[in-house]
């Protein structure tokens, strides 16, 4: 297990994880600030004052920061400005609507032109790029790697990384699991930080030695600008289903988003293209990835960079495959401990990347074989004779590839406890509902994170997905509200050469309702649940799990 990094973050608020710092930042003036962001300078005698960080948190502002005071979707940030400015903020970056606020108009430290304002049509936009130059521009001094998609997302950074590792590099891992900085890990707030923090914190893994970078770019982060500012070494693209469509407008818009990742801010682009998605991303220089054989549609068009050959899935779900790159004389043998297809494709994903950055082989196929990903399609063995799995699957495409992954090596009954959380995309939940029934034996449709709205509202809605597949075509649905109730119900039901698998929450140990995050890991509740089962005396009910590995924090923004 890494180690818990200490020192440079602190819990500061309700819920609020301030993010490390780099200790030693060289200050920049707000006149070059200014000039940098095309913004106007309401003091433009003041342009010699300094900043030495940066924050859109008025609670983490420390003593010279630059203080972005952003609208947003309830609250204007100009309305804290005054919590900023008691903590030290030696300037602020706002809007014209922000800087009309009470809060940054009548204060006197900006009445006296003590604390110097720069105004910006779309602050949001800027403050990544002044963020970075604060930071002193540390993606340009790092290799940082950005994978986005749908799915795979999380499983490809982590083949990365340990490839990376192999290879000898220092590395840094940002994403939904997890923050790590040589090793030393934090709790992700977000897929992706927003852009000051995720400026710091590479500043920070320059500071510690970090050579190379690997993270997740969601779609929230590129609508939101949260790594404009960023230099990508690697720009990859999974794959993309249907998620998230109450941010987008629609799956076109998803996937526009996306696609800024590869507006020539990345170096090197490398792209799956077993979809049409993925295909539309393809330039020249493009490094192309494919483990569905060309279509007649596609006979003309150039061959793929590399291909997924002889796929072979062992009975315990492991994989080797061999990676493909005819133009470039390689076949490279690859194991990996992760059932699915999908897998595949992120496995191949990964050595297309790893490949176009001059790993070698040696490094590829070892780091490849020794990654481990938490919360995804991880086995949880306490000793019964059934198959158990954990994973994060939460829109619908994602259970529907588990889930025939499972099927296709079940020697028995597929039973699946699932649900939908709240306050996110709600015509998903039909249709995973309806995913999910048509490839179990056994449904249990069940709570995920209703965070503020009625659990039982999610939940009627995945049944009635679930229950308009005709019953010669799915198996047996029921409701059982309370999760570890959920998974007790499905682990009670399991039996020899049965699989059963506990969907949609994956490495989370936290689960929200009404506001309030209780405790809650669906590994433990698995493990306590087959251990219960098997009886306390069992001496192999040790609750263990085949990836190992631990993972925290609860974040559904993946998209």
């Amino acid at each position: 297990m890494p180690a818990k990094l200490n020192g440079p973050t602190e819990q500061i608020g309700k819920g609020a994880i301030a993010p490390p710092r780099p200790s030693r930042v060289e200050p920049v003036s707000v006149g070059e600030l200014a000039t940098l962001a095309d913004a106007l300078l309401t003091t433009p005698g003041r342009a010699d004052v300094v900043v030495t960080g940066a924050t859109l948190r008025a609670q983490h502002v420390r003593r010279g920061d630059l203080f972005a005071a952003l609208p947003g979707a309830r609250v204007h940030g100009a309305d804290f400005a005054g919590d900023a400015l008691a903590a030290g903020a030696a300037a602020i970056l706002t809007d014209e609507a922000g800087a009309r606020r009470p809060a940054i108009r009548d204060a006197e430290e900006v009445r006296d032109g003590q604390v110097p304002v720069l105004i910006h049509r779309d602050p949001r936009a800027v403050v990544g790029e002044l963020a970075a130059r604060i930071y002193g521009n540390p993606s340009r001094h790092l290799d940082v790697w950005g994978v986005t998609g749908t799915s795979g997302k999380t499983t490809t950074t982590y083949l990365i990384e340990s490839a990376l590792a192999a290879d000898g590099h220092d590395t840094g891992l940002i994403g939904t699991v997890e923050t790590r900085i040589a090793g030393q890990r934090l709790d992700s707030a977000f897929t992706t930080p927003e852009a000051p923090d995720l400026q710091a914190l590479l500043a920070v893994m320059l500071e510690r030695g970090v050579t190379a970078v690997v993270m997740e770019v969601s779609s929230h982060a590129l609508a939101l600008g949260r790594v404009a500012g960023t230099h990508f070494a690697v720009g990859a693209f999974t794959n993309l289903s249907q998620d998230h469509l109450d941010f987008h407008q629609d799956m076109e818009d998803y996937f526009q988003t996306k696609a800024a990742l590869f507006d020539g801010r990345a170096d090197v682009e490398v792209v799956c293209v077993d979809s049409e998605w993925g295909r539309r991303l393809v330039k020249p220089t493009t490094v192309t990835v494919a483990t569905v054989p060309p279509g007649q549609d596609d006979a003309d068009e150039p061959g793929p960079t590399w291909v997924a050959e002889d796929v072979v899935v062992s009975p315990t779900g492991e994989q080797t495959f061999t990676a493909v790159n005819a133009a470039a004389g390689l076949s490279l043998p690859i194991g990996i401990a992760l059932p699915g297809s999908f897998n595949v494709a992120n496995a191949l994903l990964a050595v297309g990347c790893l490949h176009a950055m001059e790993v070698g082989p040696d490094a590829i196929v070892r780091g490849l074989a020794a990654a481990r990903v938490p919360g995804r399609m991880e086995r949880v063995d306490a000793g019964q004779d059934f198959t158990a799995v954990v994973d994060y699957s939460h829109k619908p495409a994602a259970v529907a590839v588990a889930l025939d992954a499972v099927r296709a090596r079940a020697t028995g009954r597929v039973i699946v406890a699932l649900g939908c959380g709240g306050d996110r995309d709600t015509a998903k939940r039909p249709i995973m509902g309806e995913a999910a029934a048509r490839r179990s034996d056994l449904l249990v449709v069940t709570d995920d994170n209703p965070r503020s709205e009625d659990p039982a509202a999610i939940r009627q809605a995945m049944l009635a997905g679930a229950l308009a597949v005709p019953e010669t075509e799915r198996g047996e649905v029921i409701e059982v509200g309370d999760r570890r109730q959920a998974i007790r119900r499905a682990v009670a039901e399991a039996g020899p050469g049965d699989v059963v698998v506990i969907a949609g929450k994956g490495h989370e140990t936290g689960q929200e309702v009404a506001g309030v995050v209780h405790p809650f890991s669906d590994r433990d509740e698995l493990a306590a649940a087959i251990r219960a089962t098997l009886g306390a005396d069992n001496p192999g009910a040790n609750g263990s799990n085949a990836n190992g590995g631990d993972a925290s924090g609860s974040n559904e923004e993946t998209p």
